[in-house]
C-alpha cells in the first residue's frame, strides 16, 4: 500500500509565488479579505516589536468548531465564488512561512475556541486546541503571528497603513459608499495600534472630476460606479490610471489593462467599484478570468468602462478621447487581415488560442448573452458586446441612483434585448471568425522595442525611428504587421523559434493581403461588367 505525500513547504512557497507583491503584503490583504467576507465592520491590528507579534482581530461572524478544524486544511474553504473577495482558502495559510507560531481565536455564539499552528517540517504543519487568549470579545476571529523576522514589515504601522489604503482604497472613499453600502451596510473601520484610519481629504484645487456609472443588462441601478479625475499637477506613479475594485479590494490599476492611454496619463486617475466582478477573480486576486462565462462578464465590463472613459476624455478635450480617435487609421486594414492570420496560426500554435477561442463548427466565439432571433448568441473573444451610453432606448434622460461629482455621469448600459452577460445565448446562423487582438499606439522614446503585448492589445511604439521611417515612406502596414508578429512571438513559441514564427506570420499575412486584394478587384470587375 503506497501513500501520497505532499511537500507542504514547497507547496506554500509555490502559492506565495503566485501572488504579486511582497509575501507580508499578501498575508495582510488575505487576512483583511477573510474578515470582510465574514461580515466584519471593525478590523483592529496590533503590533508588538518586542515580542515580534502581529495581531488582527475583527467583529465578523466567527467560526464553529467544525469550521475552525477545517481551517487548518490547506485550500479548505466554506466560501462561494462571487459572494466575497476570498474563495480558495489558501491565503492566510501563507502566514506559516513567516511565523514560528500562528494562533487563531474565534467566537461565535457559545463557541469560544483557539488553536496554535506551526510548520514543523517540510511535510508537517501541526496544530492543537488551546485555551482562548481573550483576543476576541463578543464575536469574530483573531489571528496572531509570532514572526521569525524581528524586522518584518508586519511590525511597522506605517507599512500596514500604506498597504491597506492601496489595496482597499474604495473603503476609504465616501464617493463609493452608495454601491459598497449594499455589501457593507455598517461600513468598514480599520484601527492600527489604537489609531483609526480615516479618509484623507484630497486637494481639490485644480482638480476636475466626473462620475462614471455602468449599467449592465438595463438595470436601473448602476452595477459599477466610480469616478474619473484630472489633476493639475502630475500624480505619483502608483496613483496614475484607472483602478478597478470588487467588494472594496483593488484588483488592477493603471492604463495598460484598460487599453486606453490619455495624452497626459500622469494627470488622470480614477476608481471604479464593480461587485459583480468578484465572480471572475483569479486565485491570487490580482486579475480576472479571460475565458468562459466569467471571462465574458469581465470583458463586457471592460468594454463598458473603455467607452465611458473614452467619452469623458473626449469631453475634456483630450485628443485621444474616444475609441475611434485613438485608433490610427492604418490599423484597421491590418486588423482585418490579422483575423485570418491568427485563425490559421492558432491551429499550429496552441498558445494563440488565448486570442481566439475555438467553438463548434470551427468558429471562434465567446458566449456573452441572449441574441436576437436569427442572430448568433456568441461574440468573438476580444470583441465585447456593444454597450450604449444612453440610459434608455427612448432618448429620455433617466435619473441616476449615484451621487454627482461636479459633472455629468457617463452611463453605459446594454441594449434592450440583452440579458445578464454571464448567460450563454441561443445559436443562430454562423458568423465569420473575428480577432481578439487590437492595435494601439504609445510613445516610448529611447526604447528599442517596436511594440509590446499587454492583455489583448499590441502597443506600437510610435516614437521608434523605424516607425517614423515607415510612416514617412507610407509603409505603416508592413511595420504594424512586423511589430505584431514580434510581440506575439514571445507568447506563441520559445525564444529559439521566435524567428521562424515571425517569418511564418509575415508569410501568412502576405497571403491574406494578396487574397483580399484579389477579391476586391474581382468585385469591382463584376460591377463594371454588369
Amino acid at each position: 500500500m503506497g501513500e501520497t505525500r505532499v511537500d507542504l513547504l514547497h507547496l506554500l512557497e509555490d502559492l506565495a509565488d503566485a501572488y504579486p507583491g511582497d509575501l507580508e503584503e499578501t498575508i495582510l490583504t488575505e487576512i483583511v479579505a477573510n474578515s470582510l467576507d465574514s461580515g466584519a465592520s471593525h478590523i483592529v491590528f496590533a503590533t508588538d516589536a518586542t515580542a515580534g507579534t502581529f495581531t488582527s482581530a475583527d467583529n465578523g461572524l466567527g467560526m464553529r468548531r467544525a469550521e475552525l478544524r477545517r481551517f487548518h486544511d490547506i485550500a479548505a474553504t466554506s466560501k462561494t465564488r462571487g459572494e466575497g473577495i476570498g474563495f480558495a482558502g489558501v491565503g492566510i495559510k501563507l502566514g506559516l512561512l513567516v511565523s514560528d507560531e500562528v494562533i487563531t481565536e474565534t467566537r461565535r455564539g457559545k463557541d469560544h475556541l483557539a488553536t496554535t499552528w506551526a510548520l514543523v517540517g517540510r511535510q508537517r504543519a501541526s496544530w492543537r486546541w488551546i485555551a482562548p487568549l481573550g483576543l476576541v470579545s463578543e464575536r469574530g476571529t483573531a489571528v496572531r503571528l509570532r514572526l521569525r523576522n524581528p524586522l518584518s514589515p508586519l511590525l511597522d504601522a506605517g507599512y500596514l497603513e500604506a498597504a491597506l489604503r492601496r489595496h482597499f482604497e474604495p473603503l476609504f472613499d465616501d464617493a463609493l459608499a452608495p454601491i459598497l453600502g449594499e455589501h457593507y451596510p455598517n461600513g468598514v473601520r480599520f484601527v492600527i495600534d489604537g489609531r483609526e484610519l480615516l479618509p484623507i481629504p484630497g486637494d481639490t484645487h485644480g482638480v476636475v472630476s466626473a462620475p462614471v456609472a455602468l449599467r449592465i443588462a438595463r438595470r436601473r441601478k448602476p452595477t459599477a460606479f466610480g469616478y474619473l479625475a484630472r489633476e493639475a499637477l502630475p500624480l505619483r506613479d502608483e496613483l496614475r490610471g484607472i483602478a478597478i475594485s470588487t467588494f472594496g479590494k483593488v484588483i488592477k490599476r493603471g492604463w495598460d489593462w484598460l487599453g486606453i492611454t490619455p495624452s497626459a496619463p500622469e494627470h488622470v486617475h480614477g476608481l471604479v467599484e464593480a461587485p459583480a466582478l468578484a465572480a471572475t477573480l483569479t486565485l491570487n486576486k490580482a486579475d480576472f478570468a479571460r475565458s468562459g462565462q466569467r471571462g465574458a462578464t469581465y470583458l463586457a465590463y471592460r468594454k463598458a468602462l473603455q467607452e465611458a472613459v473614452s467619452e469623458q476624455l473626449a469631453a475634456w478635450g483630450d485628443p485621444r478621447g474616444g475609441e475611434e480617435s485613438m485608433r490610427h487609421r492604418a490599423t484597421r486594414p491590418v486588423e482585418r487581415d490579422l483575423e485570418r492570420v491568427l485563425f490559421d496560426l492558432s491551429r499550429d500554435y496552441p498558445l494563440l488560442e488565448t486570442l481566439v477561442e475555438r467553438r463548434a463548427g470551427g468558429k471562434r466565439k465567446l458566449p456573452t448573452g441572449r441574441a436576437e432571433d436569427g442572430a448568433t448568441g456568441f461574440l468573438p473573444l476580444g470583441i465585447e458586446p456593444a454597450l450604449e451610453s444612453s440610459p434608455n432606448g427612448s432618448g429620455e434622460k433617466e435619473e441616476s441612483d449615484a451621487p454627482d461629482r461636479n459633472e455629468t455621469s457617463q452611463v453605459v448600459e446594454a441594449p434592450s434585448d440583452a440579458t445578464a452577460v454571464e448567460l450563454p445565448g441561443k445559436r443562430g446562423p454562423k458568423r465569420p471568425a473575428r480577432l481578439g487582438l487590437s492595435i494601439e499606439f504609445e510613445s516610448r522614446p529611447g526604447e528599442d522595442e517596436l511594440g509590446r503585448l499587454l492583455e489583448s492589445t499590441v502597443w506600437v511604439n510610435d516614437a521608434h525611428p523605424a516607425y517614423r521611417r515607415a510612416a514617412a515612406s507610407h509603409a505603416e502596414g508592413y511595420h504594424l504587421a512586423l511589430t505584431v508578429a514580434m510581440a506575439l512571438a514571445t507568447v506563441a513559441v520559445e525564444g529559439d523559434h521566435q524567428r521562424e514564427f515571425v517569418a511564418e506570420f509575415l508569410a501568412r499575412w502576405g497571403e491574406a493581403v494578396g487574397g483580399s486584394g484579389v477579391r476586391r478587384r474581382s468585385r469591382k470587375r463584376v460591377r463594371r461588367e454588369g
